[in-house]
């Protein structure tokens, strides 16, 4: 039932996103014609409740104008704008499968490790300001660390996973947990204050990744082949991305902070990209590439 509800609120969403601005009768007309109807309008009553949980879960305001139009409040932030489209993305691919009933083998799709067991259990924690305790399985550490006393502050996804980003109890700075790496998590019966000067921007607006740094935000410039550059366009690796384009390549600017992430972003996109500065950059992307040399160099044939 709770995942039938959210589709309905979905629904609402992508709607009034399409169309802009809708009376309650034009909104009926929709829905009677949508999968989630019975063939019957949505009842006044069943709307208003609607319109109060779309504000209170996904904190997106439904307002109406003098003409008795609804329409979406805009939230111009940037991780506002990128849950909205998330989630009505999420909700127009399992829509469009949903009613054109394609068959489940021509439809490949990659698994969010994690998503489903404990993703709940941690928004219930953020939504409720309540600790958490859990055991990690870090990649880098041999023994799982049991007894983790959590402030779970906000959800971030990255590269398929999922990440809780708070503070560790007795702890002075935000750490990062992933999900999928938890065996085992539960929700304490004591609750924490979120702190007052908490903001998501300020740890996340110039960061590529999950990685938070106490580091100075850079000038980052990316000289990109003409193929790439079209890739970055539709695509870009930050927002704050600004392009000049040149005849034979582009070269692409950013506000950002250096970081785990950024590099292996780099990497992995191999020649098409060359590092124009800051210099500290360029050498960590050497040494990397220096590193993984020396790791075939000393392969015996």
């Amino acid at each position: 039932m709770a995942r039938d509800l959210i589709s309905r609120y979905v629904w609402i969403v992508d709607t009034l996103s399409r169309y802009e601005r809708l009376t309650r009768e034009e909104i009926n007309r929709l829905w009677v014609r949508s999968h989630l109807s019975d063939g019957n309008p949505l009842p006044e009553r069943t709307f208003y409740h609607y319109r109060r949980a779309i504000e209170e879960n996904f904190h997106i305001d439904i307002s109406c104008d003098s003409h008795g139009r609804y329409y979406l409040e805009q939230d111009h932030s940037r991780q506002g704008k990128a849950f909205t489209n998330w989630m009505l993305d999420s909700y127009a691919v399992s829509s469009a499968i949903k009613d054109t009933n394609v068959p489940i083998d021509r439809v490949e799709v990659e698994d969010v490790p994690s998503a489903r067991e404990f993703l709940p259990v941690a928004l219930d924690a953020i939504r409720n300001c309540r600790k958490l305790v859990f055991t990690y399985a870090g990649f880098n550490r041999s023994r799982a660390e049991k007894g983790i006393v959590f402030r779970p502050y906000l959800l971030k996804r990255y590269k398929q996973r999922w990440y809780m980003i708070g503070l560790k109890e007795k702890g002075e700075s935000l750490r990062t947990y992933a999900l999928d790496r938890i065996p085992e998590m539960k929700i304490m019966n004591e609750g924490f204050d979120m702190p007052e000067d908490f903001n998501t921007e300020d740890i996340f607006g110039s960061i590529v990744g999950v990685t938070t740094s106490q580091a100075q935000v850079r000038d980052v410039r990316l000289r990109a082949t003409p193929t790439q550059a079209k890739y970055f366009r539709a695509l870009p690796l930050h927002p704050s991305q600004q392009e000049e384009v040149h005849d034979t390549y582009s070269v692409f600017s950013y506000r950002i902070k250096l970081n785990y992430e950024l590099v292996h972003e780099i990497l992995g996109l191999g020649n098409a990209v060359k590092v124009v500065s800051p210099p500290e950059l360029k050498a960590m992307v050497v040494t990397e590439l220096k590193d993984t040399l020396t790791q075939y160099e000393n392969v015996e044939s």
